[in-house]
């Protein structure tokens, strides 16, 4: 037995499970989604979206990356957010990071590697603008947790000013933004962040 065969034997036994308690689940989820939320998420292999909020297939619209960032010259994403708004009509729009993360992690280091430190070069923006709150913070970790935190309300506050959200907004689309924060250590999610349609419309 190859290494990876388990993967499709447990892929096998799952279709089953739920073929077993409804015969046509698979072809009904054929012909369509209709989630109500786009999350952003860490690319962690420990935060599981669909695990973690107990959602069922067709809930969740996903886009995932080191450290759940907003960069606004990250094309995936943007093509990701654009169906989610215009096509899916999402409702809610989440950007879901965690404790212990560490894309987070080596911003706070200052990783030098010639793929990652560009990319978590926002975070590292952050942790400038924020240094003397985070260095009050006792001990290395509880400052990248801070910093994970910062991180997160900061990237909900970059989607607000897009474009793409200012335009469904402006045309009445009921779009909230959410940051939220998923404990490793509890397991549980908790919000840092919401940004309601009718206090950015002007």
């Amino acid at each position: 037995m190859k290494s990876y065969d388990q993967i499709f034997l447990a892929n096998r036994a799952w279709a089953q499970s739920l073929k077993s308690a409804d015969k046509e689940y698979f072809q009904k989820m054929a012909l369509g989604q209709t989630p109500k939320y786009f999350w952003i998420g860490c690319a962690d292999s420990r935060v599981s979206e669909t695990v973690v909020t107990k959602s069922q297939l067709g809930e969740l619209f996903v886009h995932r990356n080191v450290a759940n960032l907003v960069n606004e010259n990250d094309t995936n994403l943007l093509a990701s957010l654009r169906y989610a708004i215009d096509y899916l009509k999402v409702k809610h729009i989440v950007v879901a990071g965690h404790y212990s993360c560490g894309g987070v992690k080596a911003a706070y280091d200052g990783l030098e590697d010639p793929y990652i430190t560009d990319w978590v070069s926002d975070i590292k923006s952050t942790l400038n603008a924020n240094g003397k709150e985070i260095e009050a913070i006792e001990g290395d970790m509880n400052r990248i947790d801070r910093l994970a935190e910062l991180s997160i309300m900061k990237q909900v506050d970059k989607l607000a000013s897009m474009d793409l959200i200012k335009d469904a907004w402006a045309r009445g689309q009921r779009l909230f933004i959410h940051g939220w924060i998923f404990d490793l250590s509890t397991g549980e999610l908790n919000s840092l962040k919401e940004i309601h349609p009718d206090d950015m419309i002007q």
